[in-house]
């Protein structure tokens, strides 16, 4: 009997599942590959269900031999290991990022003696309704609030990216790129106070209050299922702050930062330049117990971050910090910094892990840039906020548009450096507008 491979997510079935699963079945002996939670979490969005349910669901479908993980979208290690006859697929990935997985499956079983398999791929009307069921469900509060916490289970290292209005938010939700046999994405969404307030051409000193950024969070919520992350900067006053988190945890927001400051904001980015004091780490922990009384669920996490770098208070100091916010109930820990090189961040996480190594740490890799993503996760940082590159690339863009309209009196020149307005309309999709 010949062996048979196919893949899938599995997060629903329809009826053009069964009908391509009992097509494979018909050809030989069929085993199905289910993707991972983490893979699922990087390729598609959050699973709706966790990997043992989805695996079992396929299991019981008749014509189902036996169902085994597969821990990468790329093939190649379950091929190895399985050495099929046929594998069997949709003709859908003939297009679009799944080409060149599609691509290295021929190559294998051209290697290896085997067929590839396509079948028409299903594209009713009612399949597409279910996934856009599924899509706001996935941004309904309760499951959106509890995505971070699991994404952090599911990957050593969640990647962010800032957004400031509705457009941006889709930004961050829709892009992909495919590299290494991997499709990237953002796991999460920043909210950041100083690209919200200077979105609203306002500066960054909390001037834009809670009611404001709550309506920016909603724009954003409206076109995306990301976990939100909000920049919550010094959180005001504790009594206020309490009635803050409250709001926020109810929305569906999965966590805030809040830093260890007071008096008037001004961006850490400046450092002592300009004049910034430092919260006691005794008024700063009652702060955090106070927003944790304030929670219901378990799953909002309330981050603290720590200005002692930023201030050239010393590495002591912003250890004994993270180490007593801890104790407070803090459940991450952003460590920040303005040097060009991450090397005190490197620092401050590989002294904070020798004592504790279960709080994830959060970088912000603005002004050390050049450092990439694998060296913070080696170091120990488990959530790496973009948090301005959105809105500063969106600024030059403009501006140069407007420059080349009032240069030349008319458009034509400012259209080649726009994007055609028919692809704009196409980024947002009708169904988030009810249709």
């Amino acid at each position: 009997m010949k062996k048979v491979y196919m893949v899938f997510s599995a997060d629903y079935i329809h009826g053009g599942h069964m009908d391509i699963i009992q097509k494979a079945a018909s050809i030989g002996e069929l085993i199905v590959g289910v993707l991972t939670d983490r893979v699922v979490a990087e390729y598609k969005r959050y699973p709706l269900l966790p990997y043992e349910e989805r695996a079992r669901i396929i299991a019981g479908i008749k014509g189902v031999s036996r169902v085994i993980p597969q821990r990468e979208l790329r093939y190649l290690n379950n091929l190895a290991e399985i050495k099929p006859d046929v594998v069997v697929h949709g003709d859908d990935w003939r297009t679009g990022y799944q080409m060149k997985i599609r691509q290295e499956v021929l190559e294998f079983l051209k290697l290896n003696g085997g067929e590839l398999i396509e079948f028409p791929y299903s594209s009713k009307p009612e399949y597409e309704q279910i996934e856009g069921t599924m899509r706001k469900q996935a941004g309904i509060p309760d499951f959106r609030r509890k995505k971070l916490e699991k994404l952090l289970e599911m990957k050593n290292c969640v990647r962010v990216i800032e957004a400031h209005n509705g457009i941006s938010g889709l930004i961050a939700e829709e892009t992909r790129v495919y590299e290494d046999g991997k499709t990237k994405q953002f796991d999460a969404i920043w909210v950041s106070s100083l690209c919200d307030s200077t979105a609203k051409g306002r500066p960054d000193i909390e001037l834009v209050d809670m009611t404001s950024r709550i309506r920016t969070i909603d724009d954003i919520m409206q076109v995306t299922t990301k976990p939100i992350i909000l920049d919550c900067d010094t959180g005001g006053l504790t009594e206020h702050f309490v009635y803050s988190i409250e709001t926020l945890e109810r929305i569906g927001v999965s966590a805030v930062i809040i830093e260890d400051k007071i008096g008037l904001k001004r961006n850490s980015l400046f450092g002592n330049e300009v004049a910034q004091e430092q919260d006691s780490a005794e008024n700063f922990s009652d702060k955090i117990r106070a927003g944790k009384r304030a929670l219901l669920t378990d799953e909002f996490m309330l981050i603290a971050r720590i200005e002692s770098l930023i201030l050239e208070k010393g590495m002591d100091d912003a250890l004994l910090r993270a180490h007593a916010y801890v104790d407070a109930g803090a459940d991450g820990i952003m460590i920040h910094s303005r040097q060009k090189s991450p090397d005190e961040v490197f620092e401050f996480c590989g002294k904070f892990r020798k004592v504790n190594d279960r709080t994830p740490l959060v970088a912000v890799p603005t002004s050390y840039n050049e450092v990439t993503e694998d060296k913070l996760e080696e170091h120990g940082v488990n959530i790496i906020i973009y948090a301005n590159q959105l809105i500063r690339s969106a600024f030059p863009a403009m501006k140069n548009a407007a420059e080349l309209i009032l240069r030349y009196s008319r458009a034509k020149e400012a259209d080649d450096v726009c994007m055609p307005i028919d692809e704009i309309l196409c980024i947002i999709p009708e169904k988030h507008c009810g249709a």
